[in-house]
């Protein structure tokens, strides 16, 4: 019997020694919403590539944004890829910080909010007064959205009816059927995607700062090793031209990842403290 157990324990050990991804393997919990089923679909190549680099990625169904927020508190999720509301809600939270983002396929990692009317309408002023008895459409919790129209001074006080929009896309589109709303708030990326469908849409407004585009915030229960390893090994990803690396790329639709810092939201962030969050903000006005 004592023979067997020298020999069960020289066999693991050998195998720790021969192949160390499977041995080391570092657990990385990624939280996901039950709507982005399809974002996880285009991340799966993600979980593949890192488990070559010895990272166990997985990821963890949240119902809700406060409840993802819990689990960050508790270390049940070590990461998220989150829009910049999110993102820069969690990070004055002090429940996370920002590890790196995608560079999109044309050089892109941020975006902005701009307004869009129906062709003829007049130009954004600036004031809160551009939105009196007005119908705007615009996407919950977003820098593009609404926490851009509560960041304007006198949001609290305005009387426009704000009808929130499942998509920025979404919002485009529900503007274009006249009645529905006055107006529509917006990601500018989405836009220039969108604008030639709707010729009876214009721009008449937008944001002056920018926003990082979903950025990969880490936990602050997160080890500083194994924050670092998951930096390095999506920071490799745009020179690395292994299968793995190549399917990520051509799955997200990028070129790489950029690191990102605190100072890279300094726009987002002043936004959001205009907007009303705090540290006990829990995601909903």
């Amino acid at each position: 019997m004592r023979n067997i157990i020298v020999r069960l324990f020289f066999v693991g050990a050998m195998l720790g020694l021969l192949l160390p991804g499977i041995a080391s393997a570092e657990q990385f919990k990624i939280a996901i919403m039950p709507d982005q089923s399809g974002a996880a679909q285009k991340f799966k190549p993600l979980l593949d590539y890192l488990a070559t680099k010895g990272i166990k990625a997985s990821f963890v169904s949240t119902k809700d944004y406060p409840s993802a927020a819990g689990m960050f508190s508790s270390g049940e999720v070590d990461a998220m890829f989150s829009g910049s509301g999110v993102a820069g809600s969690m990070i004055i939270k002090e429940l996370a910080m920002p590890l790196v983002r995608p560079v999109d396929k044309d050089g892109n990692s941020t975006y902005w909010a701009v307004i869009i009317a129906p062709k003829g309408s007049p130009k954004f002023s600036g004031s809160i007064d551009y939105f009196k008895d007005k119908k705007v459409l615009l996407t919950s919790l977003a820098s593009s959205g609404e926490f851009y129209f509560r960041s304007l001074a006198g949001a609290a006080q305005s009387n426009a009816k704000l009808l929130k929009a499942a998509s920025h896309g979404a919002a485009i589109d529900a503007l274009d059927h006249k009645g529905q709303a006055d107006l529509a708030i917006v990601k500018n990326r989405v836009w220039d995607k969108m604008k030639d469908k709707y010729p009876n849409l214009m721009l008449v407004g937008a944001d002056k700062g920018e926003n990082p585009d979903n950025t990969l915030i880490v936990s602050k229960k997160v080890s500083s090793e194994l924050a670092a390893k998951v930096s390095s090994a999506l920071m490799a990803v745009k020179e690395d031209a292994s299968p793995e690396a190549q399917a990520v790329k051509s799955s997200m639709e990028i070129q790489g990842f950029l690191k990102t810092t605190s100072k890279d939201f300094e726009h987002t962030l002043s936004l959001l403290k205009k907007a009303g969050v705090t540290k006990s903000f829990n995601f909903a006005y």
